[in-house]
């Protein structure tokens, strides 16, 4: 299930009347914005559109961001909620053993022995480490961190991931 398009960010609100909006990033480098040009716009409705990017400015943990195609307040407001994706070969390099949000998202979960567990529901970002957050077959969902010892392998190809249940963790 590989995807072609990454999201690097969320559109919050506007800013100004000039038709600028203020982004929630949700890349690991929010700085990454000074070296695009594109972005895809993806609204809540599932429409796309491509966007230019005029202008890039940092406001605190937000990104400010003119685009050619959005001038007046009035538009950029209809712009609230929409995620900003880039094509997955604009990505970044990733290191050994880091996956894209989406690559991980939904991918089947086995225990050690191979036996079914669930799937990856959701990814917790705890500052120390990510957490996955997995639904069980039955509907129960467990918490797992994101550390070597818990998971063994993840083969994107089989969209499987490999864990280790710590002692404790099933209870949650």
């Amino acid at each position: 299930m590989a995807i072609d398009f990454l999201q690097v960010g969320v559109i919050t609100t506007t800013h100004g009347v000039r038709g600028e909006v203020k982004v929630f990033p949700t890349t690991d480098d929010m700085h990454r914005f000074k070296r695009l040009k594109t972005v895809t716009m993806e609204k809540p409705d599932g429409s796309r559109s491509q966007l230019h990017i005029r202008n890039v400015k940092f406001f605190k943990k937000q990104v400010i961001l003119g685009f050619d195609e959005i001038n007046d307040m009035d538009e950029a407001a209809l712009l609230r909620k929409a995620s900003l994706l880039i094509p997955r070969e604009e990505a970044e390099e990733l290191g050994e053993g880091e996956y894209f949000v989406g690559d991980i998202l939904g991918i089947n979960v086995v225990l050690e022995d191979g036996s079914p567990y669930g799937k990856v529901s959701d990814i917790l970002a705890t500052g120390a480490n990510d957490v996955y957050e997995i639904t069980r077959d039955d509907g129960k969902k467990v918490l797992i961190p994101a550390i070597k010892s818990c998971i063994l392998g993840v083969d994107l190809e089989k969209e499987s991931m490999k864990i280790h249940l710590l002692p404790g963790l099933e209870e949650l």
